[in-house]
């Protein structure tokens, strides 16, 4: 199937529909990993010891999550401009040629 405007347009709801879901597992996932904490945190009655590491687990759970996502997206995004001829790389202007020596 050629690049038609038909295969353009399903490319694009394939990015949406990528970016969509993507994001929502993310945001679905932060948001178990936070009721867990706070789950915990109300389970230990104030042991502050524990509170602080499972606080500390959940942060970093959430924060490593959503930086894997962004990272993941931005090289994506970045990969599919340069494959398809928009990137920076394609951009550039012939040098130009040496110019003639005279003896």
């Amino acid at each position: 199937m050629g690049r038609g405007e038909t295969g353009g347009n399903r490319d694009i709801d394939l990015e949406k529909d990528r970016a969509r879901y993507g994001l929502l597992a993310v945001v679905i996932s932060n948001l178990a990993i936070a009721a867990i904490a706070v789950v915990g945190v109300w389970r230990l009655h104030g042991d502050t010891a524990v509170v602080v590491g499972i606080l500390t687990a959940a942060f970093t759970a959430v924060s490593s999550m959503t930086t894997a996502y962004l990272g993941i997206k931005a090289v994506s995004n970045t990969a599919r401009s340069i494959a398809l001829g928009d990137g920076p790389s394609r951009n550039r202007p012939e040098p130009a040629p040496p110019a003639p020596r005279t003896p």
